[in-house]
């Protein structure tokens, strides 16, 4: 499969460097990996600038038999300055392990060491292998918060806290001796670098704009603040409990969720999701009251509210725009690529079955949605789209199959009532 050729930045002990990454890749039935680089020399720049006079000019690096390269010296400098999502502070990692290991500790903690093997694997670095599998907790991070709960999760953390303190200077190292500045033409140079300072002067302006905001945008804010406290938010943003509509490919199921503390809660129990088929079997259900009673959402305090209006015949289920799901057409969308995908649709079908996998205890989804792995590259493409991305390239069957597993364990989740 051929993938995209990223930018990314690196934190190492000389400073950030930018280079070019291509995740793996399938060709002439092999599979690929490669940085930006020649035999034993990884190629870094100390900005996008530097790094978009190289592309444009070198002919001798390894990358150029990579499918997409011919895209490449195209681009301008802005495309080739690395997301955050493509930033990794090596040198940060012994503040990292020093956190509690909470979810996003652990998931940047994952992507870090996901590119230290990476790298390791493609230059062939054995000090940086024996550090990674020497300690189980590495092996760990892509599951998530699950195997460093409790008192051996605890342990484990603290091992692998060992381990950075004791190790990570090796990794570190061998890392940082790759690390070779090509020379680039300066002409070309200083080309890039006035696109660039321009690219930075525009950004400034733009943020500046939006700090200062004159009495116009003011006024408008005011006015859209007042239009919001005057709409009724009804029964239902009262209590806080929104009904929800779930559209697969053979069905339509109905039920509800919340928040509390931004954390989302379900019409179910563990981790299955009670569901209906019409919005009167749902108020049927809640009419009954003992049906729904050992679910986690009858332990909200204001369920008794919503049984309560039940009870008096008072209840509507409706289901606002923003809370109908829809399945069919994505994972055709997805093989067809980022041009063929409605950003809506995919946002609400991420945010149910992310909420549904957080809910349930199940760190899966945000393994497959994290910016390291093809499906997760893809989505964020498309819901955050930034013109100094690249975009993704076909084919997209691994990350088609990818999002129907998902889907399919999030539907294997409704338990038809």
């Amino acid at each position: 499969m051929a993938q995209d050729i990223i930018p990314i930045e690196l934190g190492l002990p000389q400073g950030d460097v930018v280079t070019l990454w291509a995740p793996r890749w399938r060709e002439d039935g092999e599979e690929w990996e490669a940085f930006l680089g020649d035999e034993d020399d990884l190629y870094a720049f100390p900005d996008a600038a530097h790094l978009a006079a190289f592309v444009r000019t070198s002919e001798q690096h390894d990358l150029l038999d990579h499918p997409a390269w011919d895209a490449v010296p195209a681009l301008n400098v802005p495309e080739l300055i690395p997301d955050d999502d493509h930033s990794y502070d090596l040198v940060g990692v012994p503040e990292l392990v020093a956190e509690e290991p909470d979810s996003w500790t652990i998931g940047e903690l994952a992507e870090i060491v996901g590119i230290v093997r990476s790298l390791a694997d493609v230059c062939e670095l054995d000090e940086v292998h024996e550090v990674l599998d020497a300690y189980e907790g590495f092996s760990l991070l892509e599951q998530g918060r699950l195997p460093f709960t409790g008192r051996e999760g605890e342990a484990l953390w603290n091992d692998l806290s060992k381990a950075v303190s004791e190790k990570w200077d090796t990794v570190l190292d061998a890392i940082d001796n790759l690390v070779t500045v090509p020379d680039v033409d300066a002409a070309v140079l200083e080309q890039t670098a006035e696109e660039l300072a321009a690219f930075h002067e525009e950004s400034a302006e733009a943020e500046a704009g939006e700090e200062d905001g004159g009495p116009e945008d003011l006024e408008a804010v005011d006015t859209e603040d007042e239009d919001a406290e005057d709409e009724p938010v009804g029964f239902w943003g009262e209590v806080g409990i929104d009904p929800i509509k779930i559209v697969t490919s053979g069905a339509e199921y109905y039920t509800l969720r919340c928040y509390l503390d931004d954390k989302p809660v379900f019409l179910g129990n563990d981790g299955e999701i009670d569901v209906f088929s019409s919005p009167k079997a749902l108020l049927k259900a809640i009419k009954a009251g003992d049906e729904l009673a050992d679910t986690d959402l009858a332990e909200v305090s204001t369920w008794d509210e919503v049984r309560e209006k039940a009870a008096a015949d008072e209840l509507e289920i409706e289901v606002d725009t923003d809370n109908t799901y829809v399945f069919p057409g994505l994972d055709e969308d997805i093989a067809e690529g980022p041009e063929s995908i409605d950003p809506t649709q995919l946002e609400l079908a991420v945010e149910l079955i992310t909420d549904a996998a957080e809910w349930a205890g199940d760190d899966t989804v945000e393994t497959a949605l994290a910016a390291n792995e093809s499906l997760g590259w893809l989505v964020s493409f498309v819901l955050r789209p930034d013109p100094s991305r690249l975009e993704p390239s076909a084919p997209f069957d691994a990350e088609q199959s990818a999002w129907r597993k998902l889907v399919e364990d999030f539907e294997n989740r409704l338990t038809v009532v």
